[in-house]
């Protein structure tokens, strides 16, 4: 099912609306942000990705027929810049160095020792994240974070479906491990 208020503001932008983009902008700015900075392990890099691939999905948005998600579609884009930048530079893939933060909803109120105890779980957790692959550590953000499903993911990295399963699999086997040697 299409979001009404999101596909109304992708027909005003291809009716030349600039304002109805920056509804869009702001709606995934993070994520398309994280994306980037997952492949690209510099916040300037990402920030700059993320910047190249809304001004390309802007000059493309005409084409977006709505057969998948507009975010499936926006991720792609800036997957596909992120990647295609390394490949131009030769950069070699690195772990993250900068932090970034995670915006995580409690359903009730917290004690200063709970509170505690979730920031320093949520640590450990964005730490052992940091220590897999990149693309284990992007798949594991879109699939957890983002809650893209599997076919999404698919069309936002080009890899197969079972593909991306056994990275997930892998990828939480080590979180396992890691979340273990942390604590």
């Amino acid at each position: 099912m299409k979001n009404t208020d999101e596909w109304l503001h992708i027909e005003n932008v291809k009716r030349g609306n600039l304002a109805s983009y920056t509804f869009l902008v702001d709606r995934y700015k993070n994520m398309a942000f994280t994306i980037a900075l997952k492949i690209m392990s510099n916040a300037q890099d990402a920030e700059d990705v993320a910047q190249e691939s809304f001004v390309k999905a802007y000059l493309q948005i005409r084409h977006f027929e709505g057969k998948a998600k507009f975010s499936t579609w926006l991720y792609t884009i800036v997957y596909r810049t992120a990647v295609s930048r390394l490949q131009k530079h030769q950069i070699q893939f690195q772990t993250i160095d900068d932090d970034f933060s995670e915006n995580y909803a409690y359903e009730y109120a917290s004690s200063p020792i709970d509170t505690l105890q979730i920031t320093e779980r949520d640590k450990f957790v964005k730490e052992a994240v940091e220590r897999l692959p990149k693309i284990e550590s992007l798949i594991i953000t879109l699939y957890y974070l983002n809650e893209n499903s599997i076919e999404e993911i698919q069309e936002i990295t080009g890899l197969t479906a079972s593909n991306i399963k056994v990275k997930l699999f892998r990828a939480r086997k080590v979180l396992g491990k890691e979340l273990q040697f942390l604590l």
